[in-house]
């Protein structure tokens, strides 16, 4: 493990960030004594969208019983007084 001043992590972040990732770990000291270590962050499932699931969701929904847009509006605009 490679051990390195606050100013050295600083100067060289990057650097560290690319050892880090490739399965180095990285301690940080002040005046010697060890306060912060880097280490590589756990793998994170990638979370896709679904296009199968989300058209089945929608062929699902309800429709409207009109099929024009003007008469809708208006349905949702008398709908929506106070």
């Amino acid at each position: 493990m490679r051990s390195l001043s606050v100013a050295q992590a600083k100067a060289h972040l990057s650097a560290l960030l690319d050892a880090v990732e490739s399965g180095e770990e990285v301690e940080i000291t002040r005046r010697g004594i060890p306060v912060a270590r880097l280490t590589r962050a756990p793998d994170q499932p990638q979370s896709g969208f679904d296009l199968a699931a989300f058209l089945a969701a929608t062929t699902q929904q309800p429709m409207h019983p009109s099929a024009d847009g003007v008469e809708l509006v208006q349905q949702l605009r008398e709908s929506a007084r106070y």
